[in-house]
């Protein structure tokens, strides 16, 4: 017996009355919080924390991952038809090319500015560079701009002279902070790529796709266990002895659901699309018969390669990347017997209840106490890719 066997939620809403709690949600609450009382319009920038009650929290630097997952945000409500803040999302990518690209003198991106727009910290983040390039695809595909095109072009080759690890892969920072590498960054590289591919359909971003996956096959999946592992040694070798690296079931969910766009996208030859079907299917059957709480439906922290959970913390995004992946597959006809609708009825419940008016807890305790006493920008990003679906959305190519 499976976990999804086991799971059951009690239903008082049909499909499509958990669709209209959704999009109410999204539409009237969330995206006006995050672009009203989350946003500077004096800075015209994003703040990257609210408290409870809906009030900016200081902040000592203002990421550049933060401001680019809004950007991207609000350009896909802008297409989906949910939320216009298209106008601002556009003016703040526009203050953050200024204001962090080359701002230092260098190439690149700086990593956050200081409350006076200053460089706070200079370094060269991967995982930042990846969201900017992902904030700009959705800025493509809202407005066909060339400008647009121009400056993500220019920032993948900076990327290429800047990260680029000897052998295979890339380094996550510059200067470098350890010798590990790690599988996320790779993954938001991919995923930025998957989008301007698509918005532009330049080979030029398909020749690094192919790259990505390639790395993944050779040396992000754990040839032991066959699973996804987060932490390497500067040679792509797993960073700890066998049965002791991590494994994030979100990352699981999130790996399976970019392999089927990458498949959708690029339709490659019929054993290449075989193969990455089959590691799709076992990084969804790992974490969801290892990784979920067999007692709430919701996704873990972290477990090793044998499945064994070490963190039975709960944060929001793994739940949001099993919610969109459990959806998609529905759609495509490989529904799960786990009720998606159910689900995501019980996740407004737990991480988003009403009281926050559009607000969310970003994790629990084993427990279920909130680890946080605000609530980050950063996970609006997450909430958005199936909240669009659990709205009525169907797939990314119905965009705009």
């Amino acid at each position: 017996m499976t976990v999804s066997d086991k799971l059951s939620f009690p239903s008082d809403t049909t499909d499509a009355g958990s669709s209209e709690v959704w999009r109410d949600w999204l539409s009237a609450k969330a995206l006006p919080l995050w672009s009203g009382a989350g946003f500077d319009k004096k800075s015209n920038l994003y703040h990257e924390r609210m408290n409870w009650d809906g009030r900016p929290v200081a902040m000592s630097g203002l990421r550049l991952m933060v401001q680019a997952r809004q950007i991207s945000t609000y350009c896909r409500a802008t297409l989906d038809g949910f939320y216009d803040a298209s106008a601002q999302a556009l003016r703040c990518l526009d203050v953050v090319e200024c204001a962090y690209h080359g701002s230092d003198g260098d190439a690149g991106w700086v990593f956050s500015l200081a409350p006076d727009g200053t460089p706070a910290d200079s370094r060269r983040d991967l995982y930042a560079h990846a969201f900017i390039l992902f904030a700009y695809g959705w800025a493509i595909r809202l407005t066909g701009e060339e400008r647009y095109r121009k400056i993500a072009r220019q920032t993948t080759q900076e990327v290429e002279r800047i990260f680029a690890a000897p052998g295979a892969g890339y380094l996550d920072t510059v200067p470098p902070a350890d010798s590990l590498r790690r599988q996320n960054p790779h993954m938001h590289l991919l995923e930025a790529y998957l989008v301007l591919f698509e918005a532009t359909g330049d080979e030029y971003y398909l020749d690094r796709l192919r790259g990505l996956i390639a790395l993944t096959q050779h040396h992000l999946i754990d040839r032991r266990s066959g699973l996804l592992l987060e932490f390497f040694d500067s040679s792509w070798k797993p960073s700890e002895p066998a049965s002791s690296n991590r494994v994030e079931p979100g990352h699981l969910f999130e790996w399976a659901w970019l392999l089927g766009e990458y498949g959708r996208l690029v339709s490659p030859s019929g054993e290449d699309m075989n193969g990455l079907t089959e590691t799709a299917e076992r990084l969804f059957r790992s974490g969801l018969s290892c990784g979920i709480d067999q007692k709430t439906g919701f996704a873990l922290d972290a477990m090793t390669e044998d499945g064994v959970v070490f963190e039975r913390t709960t944060r929001i995004w793994p739940q949001t990347e099993l919610l969109r992946l459990l959806y998609t597959r529905q759609i495509l006809g490989k529904p799960e017997s786990i009720p998606v609708h159910d689900l995501g009825t019980a996740f407004l419940s737990r991480f988003a209840p009403s009281r926050l008016a559009g607000g969310w807890v970003d994790r629990f305790d084993e427990a279920g106490s909130p680890l946080v006493d605000y609530m980050p920008a950063s996970s609006l990003y997450h909430i958005y890719g199936a909240a669009r679906l659990l709205s009525g959305r169907m797939r990314e190519t119905d965009d705009g």
